[in-house]
């Protein structure tokens, strides 16, 4: 305990967290009964999974992890990422049903822009671009002293996160998801590009990222063992998070192509 930083509030963390969770109550709550016809009320598995989201981007975005991850260690820097783009934006658009994301998507001026971002091959160049740029160690350098950059990479890295996912997760029909086969390769071809930069992050002998110095001996590590964490954690922690969805979709996928092959049948005898 004696190494982490001095405790103190994020209030700007807590303003845009706190705003946005509001938002989510007050739609859900206040703006969907008002609608007509009035769309289904979200689940209770739906409040769960969109405050979950928004609970995780709480923790990493507060002390100490926060602190953590700008001034002393690059490996909880990489789990703040990996929550920012690939374990928050799926909870937060699970949170929406079908009917209301179509009231916040399918707005004509945001559909012009979303749909052409949020199509799998568009989505996939932005989020990948994204994931290496800013692991490039100026790009790092310049997160860690430049507070208005710090908030844009993150903010970037957060939307990109969003709209990686939409074709997999949007329960919109105005933008639907991708069929099941191509959830599958595509979620395939993202659990792989991110091995380049987490290859080098893991087995590279010298340190990548000298803006953090040797603030990581405080705990323990070395600098180069910080780094080669922080590599595991990406390729590990990413990979396994895209695997888990994969063998979910196949399984899901499987089981409704068994029912339509039981009704096809039964149809059949029923002539």
């Amino acid at each position: 305990m004696a190494n982490l930083p001095p405790f103190h509030l994020h209030w700007d963390v807590l303003v845009i967290l706190g705003t946005i969770g509001l938002a989510y109550w007050w739609l859900q709550a206040r703006i969907r009964p008002r609608l007509q016809p009035t769309p289904p009320a979200p689940t209770v598995r739906q409040w769960a999974v969109f405050y979950c989201g928004l609970s995780l981007l709480l923790l990493t975005s507060m002390w100490p992890l926060h602190d953590l991850a700008e001034q002393s260690l690059y490996s909880v820097h990489m789990v703040n990422h990996m929550v920012l783009t690939l374990f928050a934006p799926p909870l937060l658009i699970l949170g929406f049903n079908r009917s209301m994301a179509d009231f916040l998507l399918g707005r004509p001026r945001i559909l012009t822009w979303l749909r052409p971002l949020a199509q799998p091959v568009v989505a996939f160049a932005i989020f990948n671009f994204g994931l290496i740029a800013t692991h490039w160690p100026e790009a790092v350098a310049l997160s860690l002293r430049n507070e208005v950059a710090h908030f844009g990479i993150h903010s970037f890295l957060f939307l990109s996160g969003l709209l990686m996912w939409m074709p997999v997760t949007s329960p919109a029909s105005v933008l639907p998801r991708i069929a099941p086969p191509m959830q599958l390769l595509y979620l395939f071809l993202n659990s792989i590009l991110p091995i380049v930069p987490a290859g080098f992050l893991t087995f590279s002998e010298i340190p990548l990222y000298p803006a953090y110095g040797d603030a990581s001996l405080a705990f323990g590590l070395e600098p180069v063992a910080d780094q080669t964490i922080a590599g595991l954690i990406m390729k590990i922690g990413g990979t396994m998070l895209f695997w888990v969805v994969m063998a979910f979709i196949w399984f899901k996928w499987a089981s409704e192509e068994k029912r339509w092959d039981r009704i096809e049948e039964e149809l059949r005898a029923s002539l």
